[in-house]
């Protein structure tokens, strides 16, 4: 049944984007479609994610593979909030081809399967992956805004013709949307580490080199946050989330190495 769901999801995720290309080349019907892919590959991926919850004992996402499937749900979710309004299409370029290949790579490893070992309490799971991972999501998402807001900044000072072809958000709209996700995101991801302490010094567990890379992460987005309180907007604020997404790159790669699966 998992497998039955898995494929349409992703199916539509292609679908979702490619077009998105196209919409970028021809405005119009391409988005129309994509922003249909994307709505119907997250239901069926909602369904998925269901079926899992249902046959699993727990929190059925505890694997490196099994939180990057939620991740990915996470992330379209999150994008599904605003992203399919017109001016935001092209946001999608930089979410679904990254959504299509981490769904694809979460299946791979066995991820949106049923029926998985858990080793964790369920309590503690929702806490520290559960959290985690939403923050990740949302530090992801606050890095496609970036992106969109530099490529748009761009635009303008060039004075390009596409301006007036491809509908984008304004700048400022850009900006108080990535300040806006990371001070949404930035709790959630202290939560889940604390939960994670907690758990390692009841456990007598150790450091290690994934642990410390999260606190330097933690640290980027918490400047972030202050650096905005003082003044940091636009180009510098934005290359700064780009490089905290850059940190959480590191750390989804670096969980099947270093840590609990």
């Amino acid at each position: 049944m998992a497998e039955l769901l898995f494929w349409p999801a992703l199916l539509a995720y292609g679908e979702a984007a490619v077009a998105y290309f196209g919409e970028a080349r021809r405005p119009g019907l391409p988005g129309r479609l994509a922003t249909w892919g994307v709505r119907l590959g997250w239901l069926v991926q909602t369904a998925l994610l269901a079926l899992q919850a249902v046959r699993a004992d727990g929190f059925p996402w505890s694997s490196w593979a099994g939180s990057l499937n939620l991740f990915v749900w996470l992330v379209i979710g999150a994008y599904l909030i605003w992203g399919c309004q017109a001016r935001f299409r092209l946001l999608g370029l930089a979410v679904m081809p990254l959504a299509v290949v981490l769904f694809a790579l979460a299946h791979a490893a066995g991820g949106t399967g049923v029926g998985h070992e858990r080793h964790y309490s369920t309590l503690f799971l929702v806490l520290h992956v559960g959290l985690v991972t939403a923050a990740f999501a949302g530090f992801t998402l606050a890095a496609a805004l970036s992106a969109l807001y530099l490529w748009q900044e761009r635009r303008l000072k060039r004075h390009a013709v596409s301006i007036l072809r491809l509908p984008a958000p304004s700048l400022y709209v850009l900006d108080r949307l990535v300040g806006r996700t990371v001070l949404v995101a930035l709790p959630a991801f202290t939560l889940g580490i604390v939960a994670g302490l907690l758990r390692l010094r009841s456990d007598g567990g150790s450091l290690d080199a994934l642990m410390a890379l999260t606190f330097v992460t933690w640290a980027v987005y918490g400047s972030f946050l202050v650096l905005r309180v003082r003044g940091w907007h636009g180009r510098r604020a934005a290359y700064l989330a780009l490089a905290g997404f850059l940190l959480v790159v590191v750390m989804r790669l670096g969980l099947p190495v270093g840590h609990f699966s």
